[in-house]
């Protein structure tokens, strides 16, 4: 345990608040394992002795702490500049200070050219931070990544999201050959040429999978009860449902039935909402218990909205759920005693609860905002972490 002490030590002393310091260990847990008198605090030096000042650094490391993970001292020192040239967002700047740098070449030089063409996409700062210090493939070649940039671009990928960057790693480090065999492999299934990029766009690890691992997907989903049009139909709206294992599979539609749910019943869950059959037991079995048995909604609404076993139980479903409990007891909601229908409840957006169940009662608003807050602010506490003892 002296170790991570010694590394919380370090932080403290050198500026860093606790909260900062959490959110370091969180993004980058082997932080702790890291030698804070050989390795961190050298680097923390370097980062000084650049110009840098004392918020700059705890400002730069806050954000990025996995740069601390990065081997040698200069080489650090190279990528701390760069990442301030990105954070203070000013060229000219930037430019300079790359070059009183080491000489920049090979994958580390095509990893500052490559982040740079990002930038000027419109990647935001965080997927840049994590390209510029992990090993990533994509940023370290020239031409190729030129090629996979073009493609993803002009399929019409957004440089603002994550699947712009999830899409440049399966383009660079898919060849064209096996691009080809999986969109054939799509075809024999029953997908067409457009139906593939659909999926690819909507989550491009749809071209990593294995031939095995797609062709099980298929007839899980078939053993579910699904014609295959119908899988068909749910893979395209949701191709992530591939992510799911066979025995994670077989796992779900067991604790379904379990529940009382028929295999019809599954089978409509699916279709409308097919990330159900990767959710673990522990969560069905847990949310089932609370919506059917606490709150008393009939099953047939939980088929009928698939959606909200996705939800989180902490921050969305309990304190709305408090809410209307808290109306039902003091008589207040339409209807008298009938509990509102599930969907009016949870699959509404926040501004449509809130305006349908807590602002229109206008003496009860305070209370009502109480409950709701309440159980969202504890389920935020009992995950928190505080460095310092």
């Amino acid at each position: 345990m002296e170790h991570p002490n010694s590394v919380l030590r370090l932080f403290r002393d050198y500026g860093f608040s606790d909260s900062q310091i959490y959110r370091m260990i969180r993004t980058y847990p082997l932080l702790l394992a890291e030698d804070p008198q050989e390795s961190l605090l050298p680097k923390l030096q370097e980062f000084k002795s650049r110009g840098a000042s004392s918020s700059e650094v705890i400002e730069i490391v806050s954000k990025v702490p996995k740069i601390l993970g990065k081997r040698g001292v200069k080489s650090t020192g190279l990528y701390y500049d760069f990442i301030k040239y990105i954070i203070h967002n000013d060229k000219e700047e930037g430019e300079k200070l790359l070059c009183h740098s080491s000489p920049v070449s090979g994958k580390q030089g095509n990893k500052i050219r490559n982040i740079s063409v990002l930038r000027e996409l419109g990647v935001p700062q965080r997927f840049l931070f994590s390209l510029l210090v992990s090993k990533s493939q994509p940023v370290c070649g020239k031409e190729k990544f030129d090629e996979s940039v073009k493609k993803i671009v002009e399929m019409g990928f957004d440089p603002t999201t994550p699947k712009f960057v999830l899409a440049l790693h399966v383009v660079y480090e898919t060849s064209e050959k096996t691009i080809e065999e999986k969109v054939n492999l799509y075809k024999r299934l029953g997908f067409s040429v457009d139906d593939v990029w659909e999926m690819f766009k909507k989550w491009p690890y749809v071209l990593k999978f294995s031939e095995k691992k797609i062709i099980q997907t298929f007839e899980m989903l078939k053993s579910c009860g699904l014609v295959e049009e119908e899988v068909i139909s749910v893979m395209k709206k949701r191709p992530e449902c591939m992510r799911a294992s066979e025995e994670k599979i077989t796992n779900c539609v067991e604790t379904f039935l379990g529940l009382g749910f028929s295999r019809d019943e599954f089978k409509l869950m699916v279709k409308c909402f097919p990330s159900c059959i990767g959710l673990s037991s522990k969560n069905v079995k847990k949310k089932i218990e609370y919506l059917v048995e606490k709150m008393n909604w009939p099953r047939k609404e939980v088929v009928m909205v698939p959606p909200v076993l996705g939800y989180s139980l902490e921050k969305r479903i309990v304190p709305r759920c408090n809410v209307i409990k808290a109306l039902m007891s003091k008589g207040v909601i339409k209807g008298g005693n009938e509990i509102p229908p599930m969907s009016s409840v949870l699959a509404s957006s926040e501004d449509v609860f809130l305006n349908r169940f807590v602002l229109k009662h206008d003496k009860l608003v305070p209370e009502l905002m109480a409950i709701f807050n309440g159980n969202r602010d504890r389920a935020t506490l009992t995950k928190g972490y505080t460095p310092q003892q």
